[in-house]
């Protein structure tokens, strides 16, 4: 019989969510940010875990690079990007001593800082914890599900772009989820198209429905497809919250609707 999860562990978390993708540069963080974002919107307490080591982006999207990692009784208290409290994130990204330091360790050292922030970190009680992956299917993932899986994940949600080539590399991530028993809560195609801002018309800059296309050949759902957006990217930059700021955005509903199948938990339709 498995050891149940001590407080102070995941033992308060209702859901977890990981974010993967067999491709980088799909936009796996910029999901899990606006995600998490959205899930608070709606009235949710969020936790992200940014297990991308090497990659570490999210302190900056959410403007709070160079902040601290305390310690507490229970472990490390992650850093709490509102006021309210309402997200907190854990990242590498806090524990660099330079924000440009590379981080050059071998398969272990990762596997044990990854297995260390999933049991050391002091959550709290969370609505939904959002994991922010590496690309690819190598021992980092295989270490995330690993640790993760007596806290039984909600399942993975799998970020691609729409061209052939994005899609064959996310086909093989579905196949690492088959694999290692992980549910697959659905898959968002990202980078779907570009829409002026002056006229409204939607331009396939990286060809369209990819992503909708491996969702059915796979048998799982499609979530969505979110289009580029500068405002989108202007606030990761700024580590402004999109969400809140821009409504009348072609990428807020996309990213809603996204958010809102999450808390359905049996997404349907599209967006």
């Amino acid at each position: 019989m498995e050891a149940a999860a001590e407080p102070g562990n995941l033992a308060g978390v209702r859901h977890i969510i990981l974010v993967l993708s067999g491709k980088g540069g799909v936009g796996k963080s910029t999901i899990s940010t606006e995600l998490a974002l959205a899930l608070r919107h709606a009235g949710k307490k969020v936790g992200i875990l940014d297990v991308d080591l090497c990659g570490p982006s999210i302190p900056r999207m959410l403007r709070v690079q160079g902040k601290a990692v305390h310690q507490c009784d229970s472990g490390w208290v992650p850093v709490f990007v509102d006021q309210e409290q309402s997200i907190s994130l854990m990242s590498v990204g806090f524990l660099l001593e330079k924000p440009d330091e590379a981080v050059v360790w071998r398969g272990p050292k990762k596997n044990a800082l990854i297995k260390q922030f999933v049991s050391d970190v002091a959550w709290g009680q969370l609505d939904y914890l959002v994991v922010d992956t590496p690309p690819g299917t190598s021992d980092e993932h295989m270490a995330v599900v690993d640790a993760l899986r007596p806290y039984s994940p909600l399942g993975a949600l799998v970020v691609t772009t729409p061209q052939a080539v994005s899609v064959g590399d996310v086909r093989r991530e579905l196949t690492f989820c088959k694999k290692v028993g992980l549910r697959v809560i659905g898959v968002v195609e990202n980078m779907s198209g570009f829409v002026c801002p002056h006229c409204a018309e939607c331009t396939n800059i990286f060809s369209r429905g990819g992503g909708e296309e491996l969702a059915r050949h796979a048998g799982v759902p499609f979530l969505g497809s979110v289009p580029l957006d500068p405002e989108l990217t202007r606030s990761l930059e700024e580590g402004r919250d999109f969400i809140q700021g821009f409504p009348e955005s072609p990428a807020f509903p996309a990213l809603s609707c996204i958010a809102q199948k999450i808390l359905n938990e049996a997404p349907v339709g599209l967006c």
